[in-house]
């Protein structure tokens, strides 16, 4: 039997060890994405286009395709959100986008939320869900839909779970990438909206002068 094996190992006494680093918390912020957010945004979401199935984008996106897109989002008054740390780093964000295009669906949204991979299982996913509940509310939707792979996003589903979307639907073999067939599961959430949100019909009509008042006074 060797020395080391029965006998502990020798310490330096207390004064001569070094003190052990302690990892500081994780701390962030979340806020309405700024333009200057976008090559940050862009980054996260290029790595799980090119590392996972969770989207089911094949090519990256360009910060014209993304900048095109925050326009168009901030346009309809949807939320996107980022998770910032204390240096002002993006440490996630999400978004909702229209479900479908036509007009008779504009309370409905689907939502979408990544994070860096260093910033996951720490509680950010759910803040920023969260959020982003209370934003779209705000914004006066009142539903949000969650399309999510069937491989890879247990994580995204358990969160939605929790945080009371419901599942409604599975499709199998909708989607492929890295050579295999993937399939969807929906969920939903029923959201109270706190505030109306006007139609395309709404924003193209102008108010009409009663008949009363476009009538000359008599004698006039």
């Amino acid at each position: 039997m060797l020395e080391s094996e029965y006998q502990k190992p020798r310490q330096l006494p207390a004064h001569l060890r070094r003190p052990e680093s302690s990892e500081p918390p994780f701390a962030f912020e979340i806020r309405p994405a700024e333009p200057q957010d976008i090559p940050d945004i862009r980054e996260i979401y290029n790595h799980y286009v090119s590392n996972s199935v969770v989207t089911f984008d094949e090519r990256p996106m360009s910060i014209k395709a993304w900048r095109a897109k925050f326009a168009f989002l901030k346009k309809l008054g949807h939320p996107l959100l980022v998770a910032v740390s204390p240096g002002d780093q993006v440490l996630g964000y999400a978004l909702v986008q229209p479900w479908r295009p036509k007009s008779g669906y504009r309370f409905t949204v689907e939502d979408a939320i990544y994070l860096r991979p260093a910033a996951t299982r720490k509680g950010l996913g759910a803040a920023l869900l969260r959020a982003l509940v209370d934003a779209s509310e705000e914004a006066g939707l009142r539903t949000m839909i969650a399309v999510i792979s069937d491989s890879g996003a247990e994580a995204s589903i358990k969160l939605h779970l929790e945080l009371g979307f419901q599942e409604v639907g599975r499709m199998g073999g909708v989607g492929y990438k890295f050579n295999r067939s993937l399939g969807t599961i929906t969920l939903q959430k029923t959201l109270t909206p706190s505030r109306r949100k006007k139609s395309p019909a709404d924003a193209s009509q102008k108010p009409r002068t009663p008949f009363w008042r476009r009538s000359k006074p008599s004698g006039a």
